[in-house]
């Protein structure tokens, strides 16, 4: 069975590898095909000045890196779903901890590339758009939000909240929310053993 799981790990990071190398075919919009087809964009000093703000506050770049995060983390939960129940708490603290290591070298690897990648489109779609769509005073404005105090300190407390609230929700609905969980964890069982039953 921890075999069975860790394959099925290792499986779901490997669908969010091939997700993401389709990435380019999936999200290249026709108003993206557009930017990139035509000829390039004039842009003013003054303008391209204030765009590079904008990045630099922005931080677009990790867009992909999110995009492996998120597959990742679900291959993390899903593994421990499939663990309760079925093996001793050591067993599963121990397999856990190695899937754990397995998807941290992942996105070691993993990350730099979509960095990298995201480096090299993004004066391709990203910065052609922003100069097309947006004047010189709407570009200050923007830098003016992604500056602001205010979002800081929001963007600083937000992860705060969300714990606190995440776990107000699990003491609230953590006995009937496990119970369930559990049941669906052995029924998706059973719907693949008997999916693999010859």
């Amino acid at each position: 069975m921890l075999k069975c799981v860790t394959v099925i790990s290792v499986a779901a990071m490997t669908i969010a590898g091939a997700a993401l190398a389709q990435t380019p075919a999936k999200t290249t919009s026709p108003a993206v095909t557009a930017v990139q087809s035509s000829a390039p964009v004039a842009i003013s000093p003054e303008k391209e000045k204030l765009i590079h703000r904008i990045l630099e506050l922005w931080h677009v770049e990790n867009v992909g890196v999110v995009m492996l995060q998120q597959p990742v983390a679900e291959s993390i939960r899903q593994s421990r779903s499939l663990l309760q129940g079925r093996v001793s708490s050591e067993r599963q603290e121990a397999t856990m901890k190695e899937i754990t290591q397995d998807a941290k070298k992942f996105m070691d690897e993993a990350t730099p590339m979509v960095q990298a990648s995201a480096q090299k489109i993004i004066p391709v779609t990203v910065v052609p758009m922003l100069a097309e769509k947006f004047s010189e005073d709407e570009l200050r404005q923007v830098i003016a939000i992604l500056e602001s105090p205010v979002k800081k300190k929001f963007e600083a407390l937000a992860p705060e909240m969300e714990k606190s609230l995440g776990e107000k929700i699990a003491a609230d609905t953590g006995a009937t929310i496990n119970v369930k969980l559990g049941e669906l964890t052995q029924q998706v069982g059973l719907r693949m053993r008997t999916a693999v039953t010859p």
